[in-house]
């Protein structure tokens, strides 16, 4: 992942803006994109600084609480319920979601299922 510009190379770019110079002259003096410039101004002027914003972080997992339960329960009922199964009844409980995305979950819940052979 990308780093974000430092907060001295934004800092003088603000400057130079302030003095009167345009986001196109100030991009090519500082060898940053004209919509980096324009960008960190707006910044500035939504917000009171320039400094980047949060990168990367956890995205909260879509089953949980309700759901969760409701997902464990079926599984508990019928271990046979296919994954699109689960997605439908979700979807009907409101919560659209990829089949992939169940799966995953049920793994992270221990609740993976593997073929063998000797299952009959």
């Amino acid at each position: 992942m990308a780093k974000p510009y430092s907060m001295d190379l934004r800092e003088r770019a603000l400057a130079r803006l302030e003095e009167g110079e345009t986001s196109r002259e100030v991009a090519a003096a500082l060898k940053v994109a004209v919509s980096s410039v324009i960008k960190w101004a707006a910044r500035k002027r939504r917000l009171g600084s320039a400094a980047p914003g949060k990168m990367g972080g956890h995205r909260p997992y879509l089953i949980d609480g309700e759901h969760r339960a409701f997902v464990l329960s079926e599984v508990e009922r019928d271990a046979n319920i296919t994954l699109h199964e689960l997605t439908a009844a979700l979807s009907e409980r409101g919560l659209i979601i990829h089949p992939a995305s169940v799966g995953r979950f049920l793994h992270r819940e221990g609740k993976s299922f593997k073929k063998n052979r000797s299952a009959g």
